[in-house]
């Protein structure tokens, strides 16, 4: 089959189109899958210039997002047949085969069937940032209808449907953004308010959107300044959910001063860990998207779309910075 390899540890140029034989089901409760697309997250960048999580793991294939059509079953596989499409996030972290290739193989438990108004590529480039923003929005921070949320990046990836997700529990949503045209996007999508961080010191915008209140949830995908900074935008007892580590220097006397609750989200965690419940919740998380696709209350933004041949092209793109929604590689039959 064909497939990119990551090689080496290095630039976008280390990832390699090769030809490799496809893998095969090894245990009963598995499916072989025929991909049709590839999403391209910002994990894949980071291990590619740092380094997988695994030891001696390489040649590995990357991409942990992954759309296709089932070709074979193990003879415990209860919910699939051959010739139904499917949508997941498995491997790609220097473990399991990751899914910039033609085939792959995964778990039942953790395919799900594609949402029928979604097409391959469209679902290729949603599961890794929907859990993400499902599990830092309300299993996290535990938003509520009638809160207040502040989603940092809206415009990218997780924020594009954490805008999305957060006006479909109730919250009113402010965001943050680099450009006019990234501010159009957001409000598209529902955002109440569009900061542009450029121009705008995103404290002070928080506080006169609020009244001076501040919001009840913040998600913060950018840290850095930007975590310490977002401590000043909360309410009393409000919820700071990070995507990343905060790193040194985080002064906590005021964080504690409001009773601030700080949550971490890491969606890799379940494979990292091998912890079958916590996979299984992912599989949940994305049966909920499916139905919020279906009734039209969430869309998913595909900013371009290149061949599985051009992932270090996709790598470059995406290291570039500034992007509306994601990029996804197309995977040919």
């Amino acid at each position: 089959m064909k497939a990119v390899q990551m090689t080496a540890v290095g630039g976008p140029e280390v990832l390699v189109p090769v030809d490799m034989a496809e893998p095969v089901i090894s245990t009963p409760t598995q499916l072989k899958v025929q991909l049709k697309a590839a999403g391209v997250n910002p994990i894949d960048t980071k291990l590619r210039s740092r380094g997988v999580f695994y030891p001696d793991a390489l040649p590995a294939v990357l991409g942990c997002d992954g759309a296709g059509v089932v070709t074979e079953v193990g003879a415990k596989v209860s919910n699939f047949r051959p010739g139904d499409a499917v949508w997941f996030c498995n491997g790609g972290l220097g473990g399991a085969q990751g899914n910039y290739a033609g085939f792959t193989v995964v778990e039942e438990v953790i395919a799900r069937p594609k949402p029928a108004g979604l097409d391959f590529v469209e679902a290729a480039a949603m599961p890794l940032v929907l859990i993400t923003a499902w599990e830092a929005l309300f299993d996290r921070a535990r938003l509520q209808a009638g809160q207040s949320a502040l989603i940092h990046a809206g415009a990218g990836g997780v924020g594009h449907v954490a805008i999305q997700l957060a006006k479909y529990a109730g919250a009113r949503v402010f965001t943050t953004v680099g450009s006019s045209e990234s501010a159009e996007f957001v409000t598209t999508l529902g955002a109440d308010g569009a900061i542009l961080y450029h121009q705008q010191d995103f404290v002070a915008a928080v506080a006169g959107l609020t009244g001076g209140r501040g919001v009840d949830v913040v998600l913060d995908s950018i840290g850095g300044e930007t975590f310490r900074h977002s401590i000043l935008t909360l309410a009393h007892y409000g919820d700071l959910v990070t995507l990343l580590d905060p790193g040194p220097g985080v002064e906590w006397k005021e964080a504690r001063n409001r009773n601030l609750r700080i949550g971490f989200e890491l969606m890799l965690t379940p494979m990292l860990a091998d912890l079958p419940e916590a996979r299984a919740r992912h599989g949940e998380i994305l049966d909920a998207c499916a139905a919020l696709f279906a009734s039209g209350q969430l869309q998913a933004h595909v900013s371009q779309t290149l061949p599985l041949a051009q992932a270090d092209a996709a790598h470059r793109r995406l290291e570039q910075g500034h992007m509306q929604g994601k990029l996804v590689l197309a995977i040919n039959d």
